[in-house]
């Protein structure tokens, strides 16, 4: 039977009953800061790197948070907390203390920026601050910046994103997370211009300049990734050559998309039906790709089952 632990009041007068942590063994991060200053943005990039994230969690909660989800086999949590929690949030320095009492190092990182640049994103998202209430918007600014003050002095990184865009914030989130970057996913997928080309296709080729089998009556019944009609496309006038400077084209934009926070692109291979050219050269492109170093996946959407 697991000991009792005594209950612990915060500093808002909320008695709440401190949960056991024995055998929790999880990396926990507290992201909070100023209204504006990109906590959202850092939160999402913190999830797409595998950390377990909520947000506008009352601190009060965290500890419940870290013992259920850290029980859960989850290794790396994180909580946004700030001043959207009203009254709760004045709790947030002790329970980091309990938290710590107890064995949990908790890593707090705080988002900051300049006035000037937090105003230009309100007035841009046409949002009120928080805290501004009746008042103006500078006002709202130095009323969070007061309520904060402690909590950013306690900080273990403070990150200025005044003068970041939102891929700036990515690396910086990024590295300051230690975690690694996504690699990017290509998909690409055969189809069939009979049937249009897929909503999601980045990329869309069109390979019905090449022979098509199927007017060969002994290929009609197969499809690319049989070997006859695979040999009998790539042998095809031009095929080579398309599938080689294909891939270098698109390579050269691959390379560039993860400057732009882009994890995943499709590029569509095209014939009439999706059952046999289109089919052979999606599956020599990926092999291309995946040569290249890209993290490939090939699909084929209008193949027939045989």
């Amino acid at each position: 039977m697991m000991d009792e632990v005594p209950p612990v009041t915060f500093p808002s007068g909320i008695p709440l009953p401190t949960v056991d942590m024995s055998g929790i063994d999880a990396e926990v991060m507290v992201l909070t800061g100023m209204s504006g200053a990109g906590r959202t943005r850092a939160a999402a990039v913190l999830a797409d790197l595998g950390w377990y994230v909520v947000d506008n969690l009352p601190p009060q909660l965290l500890g419940g948070f870290v013992a259920m989800v850290g029980s859960g086999g989850y290794r790396r949590l994180a909580a946004v907390v700030d001043v959207r929690g009203g009254g709760f949030f004045q709790d947030v320095e002790a329970v980091l203390d309990d938290l710590e009492s107890r064995g949990v190092p908790v890593r707090l990182m705080f988002l900051d920026a300049s006035d000037p640049a937090l105003v230009h994103r309100f007035e841009e998202a046409r949002r009120p601050h928080p805290l501004q209430g009746e008042g103006t918007l500078l006002e709202g600014i130095a009323r969070e910046r007061a309520a904060l003050a402690a909590v950013r002095e306690r900080a273990a990184e403070v990150l200025d994103t005044s003068h970041l865009n939102v891929h700036q914030l990515r690396d910086a989130m990024t590295n300051l997370a230690g975690g690694p970057e996504l690699p990017l996913q290509v998909n690409v997928q055969s189809f069939g211009f009979k049937n249009g080309p897929p909503h999601d296709a980045d990329f869309v080729a069109d390979v019905r300049f090449l022979q098509n089998p199927h007017w060969v009556p002994e290929l009609r019944p197969l499809t690319g990734l049989d070997e006859p009609v695979r040999d009998y496309v790539l042998g095809s006038d031009g095929a080579a050559e398309f599938v080689e400077g294909y891939a270098a084209v698109i390579a050269g934009a691959l390379d560039r998309y993860r400057a732009h926070d882009k994890h995943s692109v499709t590029i569509g291979v095209g014939c009439t039906g999706g059952k046999h050219r289109s089919v052979a050269i999606a599956e020599e492109l990926g092999r291309v790709l995946a040569e290249r170093g890209f993290q490939v996946r090939v699909s084929h959407r209008d193949r027939s089952p045989r």
